[in-house]
């Protein structure tokens, strides 16, 4: 369905320079996954080899990739501006 969003309560029409950003979001957001899966990848590749109990570098991986995915979030409403909470 053709302009879905005007269906939406909540959300607005975007100007071009609004869509610009929002696509260079994206991009910038796609570019992180290769880090995230290298240091998941060193990560895993340390199991077994050294005691990484207290250090829990599992646990900060998903955290981090929790922030990032809120900050992507938060760039988007900053420039999509919902008037929702």
């Amino acid at each position: 369905m053709e302009n879905q969003h005007r269906l939406i309560t909540g959300y607005r029409e975007l100007d071009q320079e609004e869509i610009d950003l929002m696509n260079e979001i994206k991009v910038k957001v796609a570019e992180l996954k290769p880090l995230l899966d290298k240091v998941e990848a060193k990560t895993h590749s340390l199991k077994g080899e050294v005691d990484l109990t207290e250090a829990e570098p599992w646990r900060w991986l998903a955290i981090a990739r929790t922030h990032f995915q809120e900050g992507a979030m938060a760039l988007t409403r900053a420039v999509a501006r919902p008037n929702f909470f």
